[in-house]
């Protein structure tokens, strides 16, 4: 990731439940006019979004970007495939990556770098139920522990 100023639009919290992440990525993505400014506005949803590989290039499934207000007939579907833009040598290790038993590509965020829309991407692991249980657990604990400390600090 680059240390530029980045204005988040939408984040994937519950990518970071469901899976390990393993390695993130930062691509472009193909958009239209009336997706742009619609996105300006904060209307894209990542919660059921996911990646896949076809044909040497890779597409994001089911991100929501709801119709521009003022677009009319130059409109997409909201729900359509849209296209990552990645350097080739990238794409080959995702596809490799990916071709290992349980490992898929879930989109974590998207943002404006300047006036760019980019997609941070991450390969990712689907993390078992015992694992889900052990992260929430060490949270809870975290949480614990700063509740206990926040009160004696009150007291001293």
């Amino acid at each position: 990731m680059r240390n530029t100023s980045r204005k988040i639009i939408s984040l994937n919290r519950k990518a970071k439940h469901d899976y390990i992440i393993e390695k993130c990525y930062e691509a472009g993505i193909e958009l239209f006019g009336t997706e742009v400014k619609s996105i300006r506005q904060g209307n894209l949803t990542l919660k059921d979004a996911y990646c896949m590989i076809e044909e040497g290039q890779i597409y994001l499934f089911n991100m929501h970007i709801k119709p521009y207000e003022h677009g009319n007939i130059f409109n997409r579907d909201p729900l359509r495939k849209r296209r990552l833009l990645l350097h080739k040598k990238e794409i080959l290790n995702l596809y490799s990556d990916v071709k290992r038993q349980g490992y898929s590509i879930i989109p974590l965020s998207a943002y404006f770098i300047k006036s760019k829309v980019k997609i941070e991407i991450g390969l990712c692991k689907g993390k078992k139920l015992y694992d889900k249980r052990a992260s929430i657990a060490t949270r809870d604990a975290k949480r614990q522990i700063e509740r206990e400390l926040k009160q004696k600090l009150k007291y001293i």
